[in-house]
């Protein structure tokens, strides 16, 4: 009987140092995610205002996704559905079933940091979480962990006016937000994710690190250092700037929507001006941390193990098409950066197939070694990274906003619907990059867009979207 014992615990002790191996034999994850930062933000991505030599350095080492989108939302905080489908892995409308009972999701183990969890991996959360589940219940070590965003306050909206004094500014303190606790929030979020990196240098077990920043959602804030690397009449209005977008009122981005009241009715160019420096100097701040992380990565010695991801929950309008929040469907709202550095990863690569930024979810999954869940509606990364030859995982891209908005994206071209008006849009992306040429009525693009309307039907039944576009759009539906 002894020996039995001393055979059983033998096993144990080998079966416990096996899967340790193999746990140390997996990548460690490291997910930087930032908040209402559009695709066109980063200085080695075509836009030479800004300046982002940490995210440049990203896509100088790693492999860029030209065209990444987010699906959309259920109400006007279009980063709760974002990122409830990033921890689900469902697409927007499923999704959107579950934005109740979530806690059952995390219970079942159907969550990214529980699959994570379940694979070995030490779990890590710090910043913006805006799902509704506790993170510090999901995730084995939390920072701070914060809400949609930092207060805003009365003086922070319809602003600024020409020729007025603006009270409002991005480093006075005493205005909270960004600022409330004392120490910039992005600051904490860096100072946390330097102090987990420093913690898991001296543990084996790998690590996932879920880095989320407010930045730059608005307020707008960030040090008066960073303010003044953008003069205001330095910066560049939008080619698509208006003053008004026809359809606001009618595709739910009237002046009643939070994000709409923060510059005055009608735009100008100088508030424009204004809000995009305030947006530029928050994103340049935000980069400083992630170079901090960065460097603090490469400190514990596990760089060479390590897959970094970073992209943004969506992008933000800043006067294009006389917008200023996320909740539209033109590309400056819908589209975000998405860089991948990892072991094997080709550097300074782009690839111009269309994904969706949840795929980040079931990318790590695979790293992992989880077999993708038959629950997870997106799709790993990995094959499109390791081809040379161009795939896609997606023929069309969807898009949706409430019932007031709806998209397709295919083969260069964008439909976008207002349902409530029955009124479409179509833009040719290729030659009109900007959306600023709607060919809806030009003579010779019906065929076009009955194929896009026909591909977007047919993903509303992918996504469990039940608003009916056929009646709202007989013509498009050959009724």
């Amino acid at each position: 009987m002894k020996n039995v014992f001393v055979l059983l615990a033998i096993f144990v002790v080998n079966a416990f140092s096996l899967s340790a191996g193999m746990a140390n034999d997996k990548p460690n994850i490291l997910f930087v995610f930032a908040d209402d930062q559009c695709y066109q933000t980063i200085r080695s991505l075509g836009n030479e205002e800004v300046l982002t030599p940490n995210l440049d350095r990203l896509v100088r080492e790693g492999t860029t996704f030209s065209h990444c989108y987010n699906m959309g939302g259920w109400n006007g905080a279009i980063c709760v559905a974002s990122r409830t489908m990033i921890n689900t892995g469902r697409y927007l409308w499923h999704a959107n079933e579950l934005d109740d009972s979530l806690a059952e999701e995390v219970e079942a183990g159907r969550f990214w940091s529980e699959y994570m969890k379940s694979a070995g991996y030490r779990t890590y959360m710090t910043g913006k979480w805006h799902v509704r589940f506790p993170a510090d219940q999901t995730f084995d070590v939390t920072g701070h962990i914060r809400g949609g965003m930092p207060s805003q306050t009365d003086e922070g909206y319809n602003r600024p006016i020409e020729g007025q004094t603006d009270v409002w500014s991005p480093y006075d303190t005493k205005f909270g937000g960004f600022w409330e606790g004392g120490t910039h929030w992005s600051e904490v979020v860096g100072n946390e994710a330097v102090g987990f990196l420093s913690e898991a240098a001296g543990i084996d077990d790998p690590f996932f690190m879920y880095i989320a920043f407010n930045a730059p959602h608005d307020p707008r804030q960030s040090p008066k250092e960073y303010v003044d690397l953008y003069p205001e009449a330095n910066i560049k209005v939008p080619v698509n700037f208006l003053p008004e977008y026809p359809y606001k009122d009618d595709m739910g981005c009237s002046a009643k929507l939070r994000d709409e009241k923060l510059a005055p009715f009608p735009r100008t160019e100088f508030s424009v001006r204004v809000n995009r420096q305030e947006y530029y100097a928050i994103i340049t701040h935000m980069d400083a941390q992630i170079g901090r992380i960065l460097d603090a990565l490469d400190a514990t010695g596990k760089r060479d193990n390590t897959w970094i991801f970073f992209t943004a929950d969506h992008g933000l309008s800043v006067g294009h098409h006389g917008l200023i929040g996320k909740q539209s469907q033109y590309d400056h709202s819908v589209r975000v950066p998405f860089m991948v550095v990892g072991p094997g990863v080709e550097a300074g690569r782009s690839i111009s197939a269309p994904i969706y930024l949840q795929d980040v979810m079931p990318t790590t999954l695979e790293l992992a070694g989880i077999e993708k869940p038959e629950h997870v509606d997106f799709h790993s990364l990995l094959p499109l990274l390791e081809s040379d030859v161009p795939q896609t995982n997606y023929p069309a891209i969807y898009g949706g906003y409430i019932d007031l908005q709806r998209m397709v994206t295919q083969n260069g071209y964008k439909l976008i619907l207002y349902p409530k008006i029955g009124r479409a849009r179509l833009y040719n992306l290729v030659s009109d990059p900007w959306e600023m040429n709607d060919l809806f009525e030009e003579e010779g693009t019906q065929a076009i867009s009955r194929k896009l309307f026909d591909s977007l039907l047919k993903l509303q039944k992918e996504n469990g979207d039940k608003l009916d576009l056929v009646s709202a759009f007989p013509n498009l539906a050959g009724t």
